[in-house]
């Protein structure tokens, strides 16, 4: 219980007019914002489709943007903040995880007539946790509110919104036009208790001359009957994840020749080219790399945007074996073979590390419908595929003179499937333990592999790119390889991703009206107490 208060927490909710409106770094900033302002605060979204995960410090898996917008309030993460977590594995079917752990894969059609109802509970109880712990909680919707076919067992939008009685703000994205008419659309889909549960607009991403846009923000009031709270302009160079992959769709294009050309006369950048899977998860390992100077990432999706990269990186995936078949039809195998095999560098995270195996073996059919597929050969070692899920924060050091100085530390975390076992002695570039166990000589497992000298590695740690001191020893041997210079500057990502948080809250409280906005919380509050 909210001891300052002897009650459960306020709550607001942010509802959007479409996805991909902004409201996962909108809940983010209103958290940090609450947290500046002195309240102890949490965020809620009970029910994510991503494929961006986050390990919570017992070992849990939750969606991405729960854990960043944890991060953003300054407290451990917990399954409480999103504890239905949806990871789609194919076009009807996603695997689904209920407090941090997975109970089966269900297609859309099952879940919704069997799974669905008995969400509520789990929605509640998670909510009820954290308003007994918090004195306020924000919560963010999915979708929109307004997709008719949905309301009926809805758990994510307005009946949430009800069940904490909590006032909602709407988020409509500009940028991507008819802001006007999705706002009205909405509203006019809404029934009259879920519009009068509507206390303002938010419009985000805006670009442009302000005032030109007064007489629609003013017409717009008249129509709905709701204030405009804020227009909050668009807000490049964050360092914080995204959490769908069609963020993705603006870094995928190789630049062309001449252009890279110039661009390689002028400053000598290091090309990463990462593989754009159709299923890859936990495409944030690399916003790292993207952050330093000097390093271009891109995200490829065929042969004929391969380019001549400096480093090519298999991510984690979904779904390893459909996306395995990816690769060997979109000619991007060959690519990488041949990559390979001319001596260039490459790396393998998590089902990108198994891919570059010699065997995915599945025999209960856990990730598909193929019991055996052949890997690309790179590595000696098979990976069979277990019907429990690893998913733990691990810390430890690099192991392994070829990948860097020995004792350099790392943290990140796990989460797979897989279990990977090898054909030969192979050399391990790094030795890691589950964080929750005592720091023992005998916690310690060998984790990944690395070979030709340091040119190849694959490894089972998410986020290894997220420490300072490893991420710039390899890219620093990617450059001395190729005889670039070493940049003086160095790149402290975590110190970025926290001022990160800072900027946005601050940018966020520059443009919306925060009296408002408070007194909409409060107005809730003393409504639920009465």
């Amino acid at each position: 219980m909210n001891e300052a208060a002897g009650k459960p927490a306020a709550t607001l909710m942010l509802q959007g007019t479409a996805s991909d409106v902004g409201k996962s770094l909108l809940t983010a900033a209103l958290c940090r914002i609450f947290k500046q302002d002195g309240y102890r605060v949490a965020p809620f979204k009970s029910q994510n489709m991503s494929l961006n995960s986050y390990v919570t410090p017992d070992g849990k898996e939750i969606g991405r943007a729960q854990g960043m917008q944890a991060d953003a309030c300054g407290i451990p993460a917990t399954t409480d903040m999103n504890p239905i977590l949806l990871k789609p594995k194919k076009d009807m079917a996603s695997q689904v995880v209920v407090h941090g752990k997975p109970i089966g894969d269900w297609d859309a059609r099952a879940y919704r007539e069997r799974y669905l109802p008995l969400a509520e509970g789990i929605v509640k109880e998670a909510l009820g946790q954290l308003r007994g712990e918090y004195e306020i909680v924000v919560l963010e919707g999915a979708g929109s509110p307004a997709e008719v076919n949905l309301k009926d067992r809805d758990i994510v939008n307005m009946r949430l919104a009800s069940w904490a009685d909590a006032p909602v703000l709407l988020v409509a994205d500009i940028d991507r036009g008819g802001v006007f008419a999705s706002v009205v659309g909405t509203m006019e889909i809404l029934e009259p208790e879920e519009r009068d549960r509507v206390h303002g607009v938010l419009i985000n991403k805006f670009r442009g001359d302000a005032t030109l846009l007064k007489p629609g923000l003013e017409w717009l009031e008249r129509r709905i009957g709701k204030p405009v709270l804020g227009v909050i302009p668009y807000l490049d160079g964050l360092t914080l994840e995204d959490e769908d992959s069609a963020s993705l769709d603006g870094k995928s294009r190789a630049p062309s020749a001449t252009a890279a050309a110039e661009v390689r006369g002028r400053e000598q950048p290091l090309d990463i080219a990462v593989i754009r899977l159709p299923r890859i998860s936990n495409f944030t390992d690399f916003d790292p790399l993207a952050r330093e100077p000097g390093v271009t990432v891109r995200y490829v999706r065929s042969a004929k945007e391969w380019g001549s990269p400096d480093a090519v990186i298999l991510p984690g995936s979904k779904n390893t074996v459909e996306d395995l078949r990816f690769l060997r039809e979109s000619g991007l195998e060959e690519q990488l073979l041949r990559h390979i095999g001319s001596g260039g560098s490459a790396a393998g995270i998590c089902a990108g590390y198994q891919m570059m195996g010699c065997r995915l073996l599945d025999p209960d059919l856990v990730e598909s419908d193929v019991p055996e597929l052949p890997g690309l050969g790179v590595f000696p070692m098979e990976t069979v595929f277990a019907r429990d899920k690893r998913t733990e924060q691990v810390v430890g050091a690099v192991a392994a003179e070829e990948l860097g100085t020995p004792g350099t530390p790392i943290e990140g975390y796990e989460i797979h499937m897989g279990r990977t076992r090898f054909l030969e002695p192979v050399v391990s570039p790094f030795r890691i333990r589950r964080r929750r166990l005592p720091e023992t000589p005998e916690a310690y497992h060998a984790d990944g592999v690395v070979t030709a000298g340091g040119r190849l590695w694959g490894t089972y740690v998410h986020g290894v790119f997220d420490n300072d001191e490893f991420r710039r020893g390899w890219l620093n041997g990617l450059r001395q390889g190729k005889g670039m210079a070493v940049p003086e500057n160095a790149v402290s990502y975590r110190a970025l991703r926290e001022s990160s948080f800072d900027r946005l809250a601050d940018h966020v409280r520059q443009h919306a009206d925060f009296d408002a906005i408070y007194e909409i919380l409060w107005r809730g509050m003393a409504r639920a107490d009465g």
